[in-house]
């Protein structure tokens, strides 16, 4: 089966688990791990897919949703003639129609956030409390959820802006965070080697430097004290990310404390493209050297076949030093990924929730973050960002004007054989400190 044949049957996959969780409402928990030792393999965020469906795709498995929604209403609407106060036709006004209001409280338009609301409704409507439904509309439960994630507002301030008890507005919360990271994981994963093609010619346009098929990085997420005390002082997160800032990949859960090398290795990212599976092309050749598809990233990673890295000590107006330079513009897009993140209310402080709550966060932020850029809203997406430290330096104004840095198009390339030469002859990982 190739690659279209796949993606079309993951396409109505999707499509027929949607509906059928809409006609049979289950009670499935959502699967977070907590352990964060880097040799788990098994325990990091589930949000790697191998197949990332096009934006035609998911329009064909979700089109049915919104209509069989308001059906959905329509019969409830009928078959309960006296619905009761949690309806909220009172949380109406709590929705602001204003268009600057709306971006400041929920990191998006108020055309996405109709579209989310219609898109979401019946699977965030289908798992109330069997003997406590809460009756509240789909526009209030994600306003709810967005309202917690934009702002980081604790449950006292969101339950009285919604005009909802604190457990229900915690209900929802988790349960929007619940229905993004269990049904609609799919807005998160790695392209199809024909995908690949744009990726790589991307980035090529951009820097100069053929067959980069992704840039990868790490960050940490602050987790408050009563999380520390199990988990320590934050949460790792590793992204991979296109030349535009979506997410290809991400795994959250370890520990903070765990080295970016050590959390990779224990990746299914690693194991993936280790294995064949990801990254499996054609090599192009440069200089007769053989250059496989791969990922850039920063120092804190050694040189590999698939992941190329930064010259150690360049020589100053020499070709490795114009390489770096091209290196840190084509990283510029997950520094823009994790700012942008780090914006959203609950992840730009120490996250207070237990520790799997924290990672559902940043899995939800991080699918949200890919749909805004699907839909073309760039609320959320930081576009200047101050003191990110990337390979020790800092990017105190990160928006590098190309003009700054000579990147001739030769030059680069036969630098970036000489990186792969270097690697294809150990055949091992390598400390760059030590390269010689």
């Amino acid at each position: 089966m190739d690659s279209r044949e796949l993606a079309a049957f993951l396409s109505s996959l999707t499509s027929q688990l949607l509906l059928t969780l809409l006609l049979f409402p289950s009670s499935i928990p959502l699967q977070i791990p907590t352990n964060s030792n880097p040799n788990s393999h098994g325990n990091t965020f589930p949000l790697l897919l191998h197949h990332f469906l096009s934006t035609s795709d998911l329009a064909a498995s979700l089109s049915l949703l919104p209509l069989l929604s308001r059906k959905r209403k329509r019969q409830q609407q009928t078959n309960d003639p006296n619905p009761q106060l949690g309806q909220l036709h009172r949380a109406d006004p709590v929705i602001p129609r204003d268009p600057d209001a709306f971006k400041l409280l929920f990191r998006m338009s108020s055309s996405t956030f109709e579209w989310l609301a219609s898109l979401l409704e019946p699977l965030l409507e289908c798992r109330d409390p069997v003997d406590s439904p809460l009756d509240l509309p789909a526009e209030a439960r994600l306003g709810i959820g967005l309202f917690r994630l934009s702002t980081g507002a604790d449950y006292p301030e969101v339950s009285t802006r919604f005009q909802v008890s604190d457990s229900v507005a915690k209900f929802c919360v988790k349960q929007f965070c619940r229905v993004l990271c269990t049904n609609f994981r799919f807005w998160v994963g790695f392209p199809t080697p024909s995908e690949l093609d744009g990726v790589s010619s991307a980035f090529e346009s951009i820097s100069g430097i053929p067959n980069c098929c992704g840039v990868i990085g790490c960050t940490r997420f602050r987790i408050a004290r009563k999380a520390e005390e199990v988990r320590g002082s934050s949460i790792a997160a590793q992204i991979v990310v296109d030349s535009s800032s979506r997410i290809l990949s991400i795994v959250a859960g370890f520990g903070g404390n765990n080295g970016d090398w050590a959390i990779l290795k224990s990746s299914s990212l690693y194991k993936d493209i280790e294995s064949g599976s990801l990254l499996d092309s054609p090599p192009i050749y440069i200089n007769g050297v053989s250059v496989p598809q791969y990922l850039v990233g920063d120092r804190n990673y050694p040189l590999l076949p698939w992941l190329i890295t930064p010259f150690p000590d360049p020589v100053s107006g020499r070709n490795e030093e114009n390489f770096n330079a091209a290196l840190n513009l084509m990283r510029l897009p997950v520094i823009r990924t994790i700012a942008s993140l780090k914006n959203w209310g609950v992840l730009n402080k120490p996250i207070e929730a237990e520790f799997k709550t924290a990672v559902a966060y940043i899995g939800a932020c991080s699918i949200l973050h890919n749909v805004l850029l699907m839909r073309e809203d760039y609320s959320s997406l930081c576009n200047e960002f101050v003191d990110y430290t990337v390979d020790d330096q800092v990017y105190r104004d990160a928006n590098f004007e190309e003009n700054s840095v000579e990147l001739k198009g030769s030059v680069i390339r036969s630098a970036l054989a000489t990186r792969a030469k270097v690697v294809s002859k150990s055949g091992q990982p390598m400390d760059l400190g030590n390269e010689g």
